[in-house]
């Protein structure tokens, strides 16, 4: 057994085999500092859940060791859950400048602003935690005020490094900071906690600078209104935007309630430099040439239910796509999303539109804000760890982040490929993975947490499928026996108007199966009723709606 007390400890609640819900712990003895508390969106077989968050009992169960939430940046994956954490378990806070504005946007939306502890760091900030001492440095990504952070224990330093790659001419100017990575390394590194989203793709992630020149070059050709789609959290992209509706003499709109949120922030943080004519409200946007109007707006990765998709099947109030229109798709679709970037990219072509869209290196309008393996390698070279630990990725990226660490140096045997729950003890200087906790996912579902788990998404599936029969009988509350007829109720199952025969035949099974009970049982009754029916209908028509028996007792 462990001997907590003289132990560092590293897991995942999220971020491990998967991209997106990012969210860490480091703990020594009775001190536990969590990393990020991320959200992503759900996915199309978890049917009417709005979010997935990590699975925090863990965290809620050891409440009272918990000394932080320290944010590295402000991307959704990293802060999409903390509202809800908020709510469960109010700790301090410990974010960037930008970073905190846009926590503070989400907690004010979930009206638990003014409770919350939040603190502005910086990369020159230095906090302690009992035996956690927790220092910071800059690294480059597609988001402003971005951290790695170092926690110096009695075991020695562990990193993590954020999101980040090596971008030498960043848009906003805000450098890896490489001479304070290499002191770090310098000084000895027990371990390094590194993202692995990019590990399979081979060299140097290109500089954002070079989307700005082909962004130039689209807005100088285009003819007729401009749409650009892109993360709202890009706030480099977003500036480029505004640069070239600057240089062609165009006022800016925005559609979608994250990406007006964003920008908000930034300009009242000083992240976004935009000259006060330029912005437009888009119920404006008829009084304005067709020819001097760009539209920034999100659902780059096919959202349904966001501006872009909105816009591609003419269901926006204020603002049309028309024929001869450019639209932009300044982003590339998240793995899983291309099959809801093709509709959408249909969609405008059929309205008439001039589409710039796909790879990235084909378009130019996107580069990653995550780092090739020759970043990633970078940075194994700058920190000289002892141990590795690839999290944020699949396996398969995890699996070639672990032999690009071993290449450049880390002894086989001293990288651990994770899954979430999976717990690292390092005691004396020695790491090993022997134990877990569980980890898993919460939905998030409307305003409830947790309230939907396998039994409800098996209904819904269920529901989707083969619909649903609703069984109605009133019996006799002395004997049991039927006061009236049956009325069986059909929704997305059969038409029953055009089912007679099969809605007949239920009626004379649900009859016949009430008169096997010679006295009141309802229970019995709704099971019996679910059993018959059941069997007949999936040997009729080989489905199996779900059966709801309402018995009425009289």
């Amino acid at each position: 057994m462990t001997n907590i007390q003289n132990t560092l400890s590293f897991f995942a609640l999220g971020g491990i085999n998967e991209i997106g819900k990012n969210m860490y712990v480091i703990q020594y003895g009775e001190d536990i500092v969590v990393i990020d508390c991320g959200a992503k969106f759900s996915e199309h077989n978890i049917l009417g859940v709005d979010l997935i968050i990590p699975d925090m009992n863990y965290l809620l169960e050891h409440s009272e060791k918990i000394k932080a939430l320290i944010v590295t940046h402000g991307h959704e994956d990293h802060i999409g859950g903390i509202p809800y954490f908020l709510k469960k378990l109010n700790i301090p806070v410990y974010a960037t400048n930008f970073t905190l504005g846009l926590i503070e946007t989400k907690l004010k939306e979930h009206k638990i602003l003014r409770e919350s502890e939040r603190h502005v760091i910086t990369a020159d900030s230095e906090l302690s935690f009992g035996k956690i001492n927790v220092s910071f440095f800059s690294v480059s990504h597609s988001i402003p005020d971005c951290l790695g952070i170092v926690f110096d224990t009695p075991e020695g330093k562990v990193i993590h490094t954020g999101d980040f790659k090596f971008d030498l001419t960043p848009v906003n100017d805000q450098l890896s900071d490489i001479h304070k990575m290499a002191r770090i390394g310098d000084e000895g590194v027990l371990a390094l906690i590194s993202e692995s989203t990019n590990a399979e793709r081979p060299g140097i992630t290109p500089s954002e600078m070079l989307v700005g020149a082909h962004l130039e070059e689209a807005f100088l050709k285009a003819k007729q209104k401009i749409f650009i789609s892109t993360f709202a959290s890009n706030v480099n992209r977003i500036q480029q935007v505004v640069d070239a509706c600057i240089k062609t003499n165009r006022k800016l709109a925005l559609l979608g309630r994250s990406m007006v949120n964003v920008v908000q922030v930034a300009r009242e943080r000083g992240y976004l430099q935009m000259p006060d004519w330029m912005l437009i409200n888009s119920r404006d946007l008829r009084e304005v040439s067709s020819d001097r109007i760009a539209i920034l707006c999100t659902g780059s990765q096919g959202e349904p239910l966001a501006a872009l998709s909105r816009l591609s099947t003419g269901n926006n109030r204020d603002v049309k796509v028309h024929a001869g229109d450019t639209v932009i798709l300044a982003a590339s679709p998240i793995p899983g999303n291309e099959k809801d970037v093709s509709r959408i990219v249909d969609n405008l072509f059929q309205l008439g539109a001039h589409v710039i869209y796909g790879s990235a290196s084909i378009t130019g309008m996107h580069v990653s804000g995550h780092g090739y393996q020759e970043d990633l390698k970078l940075m194994l070279t700058l920190m000289k760890p002892k141990y590795f630990i690839p999290i944020h990725g699949e396996y398969r990226m995890l699996h070639i982040h672990r032999q690009l660490a071993e290449a450049i140096g880390v002894e086989e045997g001293n990288t651990f490929i994770l899954r979430n729950g999976d717990i690292v003890d390092i005691q004396e200087g020695v790491a090993r993975q022997t134990r877990q906790i569980p980890a898993g996912d919460t939905y998030v579902d409307g305003y409830g947490i947790g309230e939907v788990g396998q039994v409800v998404l098996r209904d819904r599936k269920q529901l989707s499928e083969d619909g649903m029969l609703v069984i109605v009988i009133t019996v006799s509350k002395t004997d049991g026996s039927l006061v009236s007829e049956p009325d069986i109720i059909s929704r997305g199952f059969v038409y029953a108007k055009e089912a007679e025969e099969l809605m007949n035949t239920l009626n004379n099974i649900a009859k016949e199966t009430i008169g096997n009970f010679k006295e009141p049982n309802i229970f019995g009754m709704k099971q019996a009723l679910k059993k018959e029916i059941g069997q007949y209908i999936s040997t009729q028509t080989k489905r199996k709606p779900l059966l709801l028996p309402i018995i009425i007792e009289f």
